[in-house]
């Protein structure tokens, strides 16, 4: 009987791959025979280095194999005005078809490919996989909040004539499943309506709709709304929205590091988990911000301050500012401590305080007794990560779609308090905000946060059981498949 397999396709970057190899994985414990082919592309841009976690999956996984895509080529005459390094990313996706197609005829050779599924950033590839009769579904790695606001982007397009850069910063935007929005929380790839990133990522939420389905890493319980809303059809209201698949939430497992997050180097119990086992429960504040998180050294200096007048516990993951503007523009190179931070910073906090050069494994982190609360950039995997172990969170965004997470986490979901930017295109914090919101997470302002999220780390645990919204979800969509 001929093999049965299901390829993925996902965008280069770490945070789009980890939950798009975590559904591989899951769908192998329900289908031994399965195989899972992951195409992947050349990378465009540095989005966390993700060859050693490619090595550890491999190894974990067998019936997991990783097509490496040759890589593509912009025209000697191509040039942009887009100021987003997404922008180049996108368009040499747009160019891999040909790689795409390649790929899959020569897996069909030995396979009988049951469907094909796409990074939402992979958008091109749903006219391959229908010239091939392979069904296509999206596979959307943020929220569901964030999935009602793109599925609603080409009514929105139709509807406006202005960007959103352009509009009153006061405008109120009420949107379907969404609670309200400035323009300023939207996307930064979406505020320019005459961007070339815009332009692609409206293709993008197009395209979608005539998706067979759309996979989406979240937890029903925690978005209520904004599953509600998709599935009502009120995102769409002038055509048909594609059968939706909560499977979530799909965190990472230790067989494979995320780069400034999940798994890590070697096999030796980190410094900072031995350091934790003597701090007393939810006593310690984590402060990590992702594979591209990165702060200006004087940014840095204002946490430290903030910290310490806190009088908390804490574990901060410190990384090399950046190298130039942006927080996409990330050193590799090993953080100088004593030059960063304030001067005898970590000898008065020495003991209550600990700081981590570049790395920490961060679900091990926050699943440890002593983790009691979490400031994060907003990125989905993260916020996924401290629903599962149940810890409340600071809520401050740095790029990407991390600024419309904020508004979800704190208004619908309300899972963390906001931390709130000084004005202007910086967008600073103060010590005396990362002082203020540090007590009030750890403190009786907290208290609310801390009984949801107790709450939620039980749903999600339940969702991912036997009979659970995820495992119903993904039986229903392995029957889509048609697989025996």
């Amino acid at each position: 009987m001929e093999e049965q397999a299901v390829v993925l396709y996902s965008a280069p970057a770490i945070g789009h791959l980890t939950p798009m190899v975590e559904l591989g994985k899951l769908l192998l414990t329900r289908h031994l025979s399965l195989s899972i082919h992951v195409l992947l592309p050349s990378q465009a841009y540095e989005g966390g280095s993700i060859s050693s976690y490619i090595a550890a999956v491999s190894a974990a996984h067998p019936s997991i194999t990783f097509h490496h895509l040759p890589p593509t080529s912009l025209p000697p005459d191509y040039s942009t005005t887009s100021p987003h390094l997404e922008t180049l990313a996108l368009e040499l996706l747009r160019l891999n078809n040909p790689n795409v197609h390649r790929a899959l005829v020569s897996i069909s050779e030995t396979h009988r490919v049951r469907a094909l599924v796409i990074d939402f950033f992979c958008t091109n590839a749903l006219s391959v996989a229908r010239g091939l009769g392979i069904p296509c579904y999206y596979f959307f790695s943020s929220s569901g909040g964030g999935l009602t606001l793109f599925l609603g982007l080409p009514v929105l397009h139709r509807t406006t004539t202005r960007s959103l850069k352009d509009l009153a910063t006061d405008t109120v935007l009420r949107l379907p499943g969404a609670p309200p929005l400035l323009p300023s929380d939207r996307a930064e790839l979406l505020q320019d309506r005459n961007d070339r990133a815009y332009e692609l990522l409206l293709e993008s939420a197009t395209n979608m709709l005539m998706a067979s389905g759309i996979i989406v890493n979240t937890l029903e319980k925690l978005e209520e709304e904004a599953v509600r809303a998709i599935r009502d059809g009120k995102c769409v209201p002038d055509g048909r929205t594609p059968p939706l698949y909560c499977i979530g939430p799909l965190v990472s497992s230790g067989d494979g590091g995320k780069a400034g997050s999940g798994g890590g180097p070697g096999n030796d119990k980190p410094e900072c988990l031995t350091w934790l086992d003597s701090q007393p429960r939810e006593s310690v504040v984590f402060l990590s911000f992702g594979s591209l998180g990165v702060f200006s050294a004087e940014q840095l200096k204002e946490i430290a301050t903030g910290l310490e007048r806190s009088g908390h516990r804490f574990l901060w993951v410190v990384r090399s500012p950046a190298t130039g503007k942006g927080h996409k523009a990330v050193s590799t190179a090993e953080p100088d401590l004593g030059a960063l931070l304030p001067e005898g910073f970590l000898e008065r906090t020495a003991g209550r305080g600990f700081v981590v050069k570049s790395w920490a494994p961060q679900v091990a982190v926050l699943d440890h007794g002593a983790t009691g609360g979490f400031v994060t950039h907003c990125g989905w995997n993260s916020v996924l990560e401290a629903v599962c172990a149940g810890v409340p969170m600071i809520a401050w965004p740095l790029y990407a779609e991390q600024r419309q997470n904020r508004v979800f986490m704190v208004e619908a979901m309300r899972v963390a308090l906001p931390m709130e930017e000084a004005a202007g295109e910086e967008r600073t914090v103060s010590a005396a905000e990362v002082e203020r919101r540090v007590r009030g997470l750890m403190g009786p302002e907290g208290e609310a946060i801390r009984e949801r999220m107790q709450h939620l780390k039980q749903e999600a645990q339940a969702a991912l059981n036997p009979g659970g919204s995820a495992q119903v979800a993904l039986a229903e969509l392995v029957r889509s498949w048609n697989i025996a």
